[in-house]
């Protein structure tokens, strides 16, 4: 991820955010700007897999699945929503209060988030936005690393932590915490 190169005096907003290009993926942690580098095949057919189970078990249900590019603005500190100065794109979002659906994406706390590791986002993905998850109170975070064909899903803890996360393989299957009857087959992410 790189920056962008233009510098302002405050941290960017939302409303900022909604003015750039949208051929362009853009997020924004604290009002600091990172431009997103296209994803790998690889990346995108596990998104694709994992998205395809989660949106099939999703599917006539009170919450739903979305697939990056999607907004996700944690609300912070009693801002607004134009105000917010972290929209992130997860890879993949399940909410459950369709009430938060606004513009391009939703503005709330998330249920479970799933990002896929790349080369270029590790560190903004394994700490950033892992703490960002975390404050917010998103009570799934799953990291996904394709090179290892590792699947690592925190859950938040009753202290409003992460705990130690719970890590799984390719012939593994995930039982999601929060849908007693979802069960992830690892199996059919990892097919490359």
């Amino acid at each position: 991820m790189t920056r962008l190169p233009k510098k302002q005096d405050k941290p960017y907003t939302y409303s900022d955010y909604l003015t750039w290009d949208d051929r362009e993926k853009w997020e924004l942690l604290n009002g600091v700007a990172y431009m997103q580098a296209a994803p790998s095949w690889q990346h995108q057919k596990i998104v694709a897999q994992l998205g395809r189970q989660f949106l099939n078990y999703f599917q006539n249900k009170p919450c739903e699945t979305y697939l990056a590019p999607f907004d996700v603005r944690l609300p912070e500190n009693k801002k607004s929503d134009e105000e917010s100065t972290t929209v992130l794109q997860p890879d993949i979002v399940v909410i459950c209060d369709k009430s938060k659906l606004k513009d391009t994406g939703y503005f709330g706390v998330p249920v479970l988030i799933i990002e896929i590791v790349s080369p270029a986002s590790s560190k903004m993905d394994k700490l950033y936005k892992f703490n960002k998850y975390e404050q917010a109170g998103v009570k799934e975070y799953w990291i996904v690393e394709p090179d290892y064909k590792v699947v690592s899903v925190f859950r938040l803890k009753s202290n409003k932590k992460y705990g130690r996360p719970d890590n799984y393989s390719e012939d593994d299957t995930i039982n999601v915490k929060n849908f007693a009857d979802l069960i992830i087959d690892l199996r059919d992410v990892f097919v490359f």
